[in-house]
């Protein structure tokens, strides 16, 4: 019988499987990314993915401002405690692939009147009943071991249900691996516009410092009759346009840190470290070739385990066309005293099964599968479109790392000359040849241009972040992430 057990056992558990072949789906890709790569991206710069967060992003504040974030972002907690959720339901539907054993003991003690005993034994009124008990009373004890509706699992639905909930857990991980990546890119994003409106907002007081003095001496000079009313409100106009834009600078400098306070889970209460300028953050990075997407992003690995799941989910649904065999069995005694009641004598046992066989249900199995394949289809288009949004992203990225060092490089040539501009300027009015409206002129666009070319830099280094992202670096760190074993 045992060797019965362990053959039937065996044949549900290496049953068919009806869930299609897997196969990921082709999206065309090429070979190498578009473009010259920058003269920064020498044979010796790194992959993204060799390079930590740490590493990546030099400047100490905003390492312990990520290191913050990781730990105490409510939004990244909720995706740590799905995956916990993912990893649970895995469990339940996986406890469905083994018999269930259970363990029961009963005990009782019953009385019966001698008139039911009369009654059911056919004894008549006239029996003569001064000898009979008023009843009997007796007691049943029992214990048992068995095993309830265990589903030989012929056509591979329970594994495949398995399955399902597995690659549901995987894709629960790389969601979480995924919001980790736009977790560091934003805080690192919002911090490099809090440093760009930091410079900025040093810019714009010493312009307006500038523009006070300036607006002092044409007062003066008005007073003194020298120039005219028209030349005065031209430097209020500029002194006012200047105390404005340091005001829109101080406002969007505030918000940003508004926002960095929810990212990184509330404000900072210890000292952080000094931070670095814009201008030495920096990393050079190697895009390496397309195909390493596949394997480095997240999202695109999220994806196909979603359409791994839909796969799996197609062979649960074709194998309810199939009967279904169940078992139970029941091993255990039963006596009418504890003390005897482990004796061989009291040993009983019982086994059987059912079968459950589809023959009509108005097309509700038929629905099911076809449900599970359109759901199939709809992650096939899910999984190519992570892939042509992680290119594009790439390709933009590459795109504006090229473009935006030619910027800054224009721009850093058009402050020189702006630069140069002024002190002529100041040079001409001092010695009388010019009014003091050219000098206005002239530090005004100075001012606008340095502007400029703080801004091109903070946008340089945001766009650094999201190649960096892009490519699947900043995945250090990752032990808060439970990264399932292959047989887990």
């Amino acid at each position: 019988m045992r060797k019965c057990a362990s053959l039937v056992l065996a044949g549900a558990l290496a049953g068919c499987n009806m869930a299609p072949d897997y196969a990921r789906p082709e999206v065309a890709v090429a070979p190498v990314f578009a473009g010259p790569a920058p003269a920064q991206d020498g044979a010796s710069a790194p992959l993204a993915t060799e390079l930590g967060w740490r590493e990546f992003f030099r400047d100490p504040r905003l390492q312990a401002l990520i290191g913050t974030a990781l730990a105490k972002n409510r939004d990244l907690a909720q995706a740590y405690a799905r995956i916990d959720q993912a990893r649970a339901q895995y469990r339940v539907q996986a406890a469905d692939r083994l018999p269930a054993l259970g363990a029961d003991g009963n005990a009782s003690r019953t009385r019966t009147p001698m008139s039911v005993l009369g009654a059911s034994s056919g004894l008549t009124t006239g029996t003569d009943s001064s000898n009979l008990p008023d009843g009997i009373t007796y007691s049943q004890y029992g214990a048992n071991v068995g095993v309830s509706a265990f589903e030989l699992d012929l056509w591979g639905r329970v594994r495949n249900l398995t399955q399902a909930q597995r690659e549901t857990w995987l894709a629960s991980v790389e969601g979480a691996r995924a919001f980790r990546l736009s977790l560091i890119a934003q805080v690192a994003a919002t911090y490099f516009d809090i440093r760009a409106g930091e410079e900025r907002l040093a810019l714009a007081r010493r312009s307006l410092e500038g523009r006070r003095e300036g607006e002092r001496i044409a007062r003066m000079r008005l007073d003194a009759g020298v120039t005219s009313t028209a030349d005065y409100d031209q430097t209020v106009l500029l002194l006012t346009q200047a105390e404005s834009e340091l005001a829109d600078i101080q406002r969007t400098t505030e918000q940003a840190q508004n926002l960095l306070d929810v990212l990184v889970g509330g404000p900072v209460a210890e000292p952080l470290p000094a931070g670095l300028a814009l201008s030495g953050q920096l990393v050079p990075i190697d895009a390496g070739v397309p195909s390493q997407l596949l394997a480095n992003r997240p999202d695109v690995l999220q994806a196909e385990h979603a359409l791994r799941a839909a796969n799996a989910n197609i062979g649960a649904a074709r194998a309810a066309f199939f009967p279904t065999i169940s078992l139970t069995g029941s091993l255990g005694f039963a006596s009418t005293a504890l003390g005897s009641l482990f004796d061989s004598a009291n040993h009983s046992w019982t086994y059987g099964g059912t079968l459950g066989l589809p023959i009509f249900d108005w097309g509700k199995r038929e629905g099911q599968l076809r449900l599970s394949k359109a759901q199939a289809d709809e992650l096939v288009a899910a999984y190519q479109a992570s892939v042509q949004t992680a290119f594009r992203e790439v390709a933009d990225g590459l795109v504006a790392r090229r473009r935006y060092a030619e910027q800054i490089a224009i721009q850093g040539r058009t402050v020189e000359a702006q630069r140069r501009l002024a002190r002529t300027a100041r040079l001409r009015y001092d010695n009388g040849i010019a009014i003091y409206l050219e000098v206005l002129d002239a530090e005004r666009s100075l001012f606008s241009a340095s502007q400029t070319l703080v801004s091109l830099r903070a946008t340089e280094l945001q766009n650094a972040v999201t190649l960096y992202t892009a490519l699947g670096g900043g995945l250090e760190d990752v032990a808060a992430v439970p990264a399932p074993a292959a047989e887990d």
